[in-house]
């Protein structure tokens, strides 16, 4: 049965990418929100989708009723996640309710794909997520204006499809390569950003090979 130590495993390497997606909100809100309303805006929405949008629309000059319709569509996928969610659940009503913040497609995943106490799962991975959302969006906020910063975030994107392979583990051995791919991939991304999808295939390639010798 997977442990607790799993679970933060596998949303650290989601979280990795995360942030790099946190960087680029962060970095291209700020010109239209503001420094304050962009940092606030991630810690009371926590949903990508949805500010993403937000900022698109706003930047574009739409209306405030197309910008709330808009976010209102994107938020109705959490219906499904959350009735997936429910059904395992076996705490109150109250306790769900406050769990519920931290619903996004990657926690319901892993919610769902590990044999632990739903609501544990929850609050780890959603914790990690949470906080890797909004540091990420400070530090885009800080730096998104510095030279090879968008370039850099922009390439980390690989790094998500490599973390989510966690959400599928069969046991220690998977997440661990799961996490030493994602790692890798930021490693090579740091020292050479034009390497992009390319580079964390390779890399994701050599860390499956080398694996299944060990």
């Amino acid at each position: 049965m997977p442990s607790r130590r799993d679970i933060t495993a596998a949303t650290t390497s989601v979280g990795l990418a995360i942030v790099a997606f946190g960087i680029i909100y962060g970095a291209s809100a700020t010109p239209i929100l503001g420094g304050w309303r962009t940092l606030l805006s991630s810690a009371i929405v926590f949903s990508g989708s949805a500010q993403f949008a937000m900022v698109a629309l706003a930047g574009s000059g739409a209306s405030e009723t197309a910008i709330v319709g808009t976010t209102t569509l994107l938020a109705i996928r959490h219906l499904p996640l959350g009735a997936m969610v429910r059904a395992r659940m076996t705490s109150g009503r109250v306790q769900r309710g406050l769990l519920s913040w931290f619903l996004i497609d990657e926690t319901a995943g892993l919610t769902v794909a590990f044999d632990q106490p739903p609501e544990r799962t929850l609050l780890v991975s959603g914790g990690i997520a949470y906080l890797a959302w909004v540091g990420g969006t400070g530090i885009g906020m800080a730096g998104g204006s510095l030279p090879g910063v968008g370039p850099l975030a922009e390439a980390l994107f690989p790094v998500l499809f490599i973390g989510l392979t966690a959400l599928a583990a069969s046991g220690r051995l998977d997440v661990i390569r799961s996490v030493a791919a994602a790692s890798g991939t930021v490693a090579l991304l740091l020292l050479w950003p034009e390497a992009g999808a390319l580079g964390a295939i390779g890399v994701a390639i050599v860390t499956a090979v080398v694996g299944s010798r060990g």
